[in-house]
């Protein structure tokens, strides 16, 4: 018999979700802090959740928005093939193909079934971004014409932990197609790790309270996330409003990448549609739907909700998200996805925009918001060293606060790598600089935040760059009369030569390149001139504006 939700104790209510959400946030820092790789360790590209008996998302770590908001739909293809009683405890799913309901190719997803006398009750998730996968160039294949050419795919499968991890048929299969098996394969273990502390969790709830009100509990808190964000909804005018922004070129040509979002409010329900986006593409901008959601969820979900409301299946229920076929959102296989992040930035930017007309004080001005993944790897005789970071940059100013400074795009929400772990792990180059960009800003009432600038001195023969990244054109634009935010750039300097290197590039590096990558600023919101004095002092006091920046926003300010 069926456990009713109205039938449970606010009390029994409220130690068995917030144990749940626990759970999932100790599911991120096992992931974390068991990872081998520095875009993993140090990074933190990676998430976790819990799901229930059916695959939806109930409570997730706070790591990487654009890995979880869809998590549940990631899971869907693997449970259509492998239904709940085909399982076996050890058994797991793993996919990362675009088109078979995943993200790209080195975010590989584990599930793995949650079993409680004999009876399966949830999954436990995880994700990661591996640090290769195969393909083309190690780390990084720009130049990718398919998503054959980035990478190893992994369909929708099922394997067993006992009979083919450690030895067995999966895991030869991966260390045969990767060039660093020992930090992959670490990786991997730390996914496993982190699934087996959630699956241990959920256990001990369901001996403690029944897997009967466990279950209610799951069902309540997707009810609960979806009333909160209903009412969200409700507080904004009915009506549909309009976004608009672009990715600077596919890498091959100058052209923009236009991005377009409608947003419609009809009581408690909105509805994303990005018709009138630009068609897909031949390099890796291209998008695939699951990606597309997740951005246009997370967006939703920032603005117009509190902290403290469940990023879960449940607060997903009342919102639809549409995207042409065939277009940068909604691509046709197999366009390679690689970089997909770019374009799925820029739809936050165009719903946050769409937002700005409904909700001013809700939005965020455009920031650098922009995933740079930057590699440098080494071919050395004991085999490849590949090294891998995101950077993120500026963000754009709101109604109320400055732009947070130097920070990863808002979905993606990597961490800082430390030096310290680069010249642990890295012995091919080293950091000669990192520092915040000055005058990178956006003006405005609540200026934006700064970029950054790291430099790379290589010190070995035999080193390669490659890199993603955008808005070295198209710079992030204010709100409400704020002032742009600074370009990014990327150079190498060898001898007295200054090489410029575009957005989407790869060469080849000599001992003695100095690589410089410099990061954008955020946006600022309301007029420049309505910026006090005494915050325009304090900004120069701290060295994020110049004195010739500072004299002239004090004039205007006359």
């Amino acid at each position: 018999m069926a456990f009713d939700t109205h039938d449970l104790d606010p009390v029994d209510y409220a130690i068995i979700s917030q144990s749940l959400i626990a759970a999932a946030r100790e599911m991120g820092a096992k992931l974390v802090r068991s990872a081998y790789s520095t875009v993993l360790r140090e990074a933190r590209d990676g998430s976790a959740a819990l799901l229930d008996a059916h695959g939806n998302t109930i409570a997730q770590a706070e790591l990487i928005p654009m890995q979880l908001g869809t998590i549940g739909h990631v899971f869907q293809p693997c449970t259509k093939l492998y239904p709940n009683e085909t399982l076996v405890p050890g058994d797991f799913f793993v996919i990362n193909d675009p088109y078979s309901g995943g993200q790209h190719l080195q975010d590989v997803f584990l599930f793995e079934p949650i079993f409680f006398e004999g009876t399966i009750i949830g999954f436990s998730a995880s994700v990661a971004h591996h640090l290769d996968v195969s393909g083309g160039d190690p780390g990084l294949n720009i130049a990718a014409p398919d998503v054959y050419a980035e990478g190893l795919i992994i369909p929708p499968l099922k394997f067993n932990r006992e009979r083919d991890w450690h030895g067995g048929a999966f895991e030869r299969l991966l260390r045969a197609n990767v060039r660093v098996p020992h930090q992959t394969m670490g990786d991997f273990d730390a996914q496993f790790a982190a699934n087996a502390i959630g699956a241990q969790r959920v256990t001990e709830l369901a001996e403690r309270y029944g897997a009967q009100k466990l279950t209610a509990v799951m069902a309540a808190l997707l009810d609960y996330s979806e009333a909160r964000m209903r009412a969200a909804l409700r507080a904004i005018p009915d009506g549909a409003y309009f976004g608009e922004d672009a990715v600077d070129d596919d890498g091959l040509s100058d052209a923009p990448l236009v991005v377009k979002a409608k947003l419609t409010i009809k009581d408690d329900t909105a509805e994303i549609d990005f018709t009138g986006t630009g068609p897909q593409v031949r390099r890796n901008l291209n998008a695939p739907f699951a990606s597309t959601v997740s951005a246009a969820l997370s967006c939703l979900k920032a603005a117009l909700t509190d902290r403290d409301i469940p990023f879960n299946a449940g607060a997903f229920r009342p919102i639809t998200v549409t995207a042409p076929k065939g277009s940068l959102l909604n691509p046709n296989p197999p366009a390679p996805v690689r970089a997909r992040m770019e374009v799925c930035s820029r739809a936050w930017n165009a719903i946050m925009k769409a937002l700005a007309q409904a909700v001013p004080d809700k939005v965020i001005a455009c920031g650098f918001d922009t995933t740079t993944s930057f590699v440098l790897s080494h071919l050395g005789e004991t085999g490849w060293s590949v090294y891998l970071e995101i950077f993120g940059g500026g963000f754009g100013a709101a109604d109320d606060t400055d732009g947070c400074d130097g920070v990863d795009n808002p979905l993606s929400n990597c961490s800082n790598t430390p030096i310290e772990a680069l010249d642990q792990d890295f012995p091919f180059f080293r950091v000669r600089e990192y520092a915040l960009r000055q005058d990178s800003c956006g003006r405005g009432r609540q200026r934006g935040g700064l970029g950054f600038v790291r430099s790379f001195e290589v010190v070995r023969d035999g080193v390669r760059i490659a890199l993603y990244s955008d808005r070295f054109r198209r710079a992030p634009e204010g709100l409400f009369g704020g002032g742009e935010g600074a370009t990014g750039f990327c150079q190498v300097k060898r001898g007295d030569t200054i090489i410029p290197l575009k957005s989407k590039a790869a060469m080849d590096l000599q001992r003695g390149d100095i690589v410089t990558l410099g990061l954008g600023g955020g946006g600022g919101y309301g007029a420049p001139s309505e910026r006090p004095t005494a915050a325009i002092t304090q900004d120069l006091e701290d060295g994020i504006i110049s004195e010739s920046i500072a004299r002239r926003w004090t004039e205007e300010r006359a």
